[in-house]
């Protein structure tokens, strides 16, 4: 049996399992590449385009569901929404908004919040 008391062996036997980080000598500045520059993929015209927000007919919503889905996304009257409403349901489609990329995209996703069936379209 040895002279040290128990904590001191098991603190030595943990401090000899954990390893320290090895050192290593900085040689000098570190080399670094070049950045890579990307480029946008997509030609520009593609986002300055007018886009369309179009909204397609579904037998589940209620009419008067669907204009007050209108009234809340686009702000748009009763009579607006209403003539819109019954665009949908006679034709199949409306179209609801027309204009930049980036703003039809967020009509698209709060009409799909409502659970309509939303489509982005490029014009021309």
């Amino acid at each position: 049996m040895s002279a040290r008391p128990l904590w001191e062996e098991v603190a030595m036997a943990q401090s000899a399992a954990i390893t320290p980080f090895p050192v290593t000598k900085n040689t000098g500045p570190a080399t670094v590449d070049r950045p890579t520059i990307e480029h946008e993929t997509r030609p520009e015209e593609d986002v300055d385009l007018p886009w369309q927000v179009v909204v397609h007919n579904d037998p589940v919503n209620l009419m008067t569901y669907v204009t007050m889905v209108f009234q809340r996304v686009f702000g748009y009257p009763r009579e607006k929404a209403e003539r819109h409403m019954l665009e949908v349901h006679q034709k199949g489609r409306s179209v609801l908004w027309s204009g930049m990329r980036e703003r039809a995209e967020l009509y698209v996703q709060q009409l799909h919040g409502y659970l309509l069936l939303a489509t982005l379209e490029k014009t021309g």
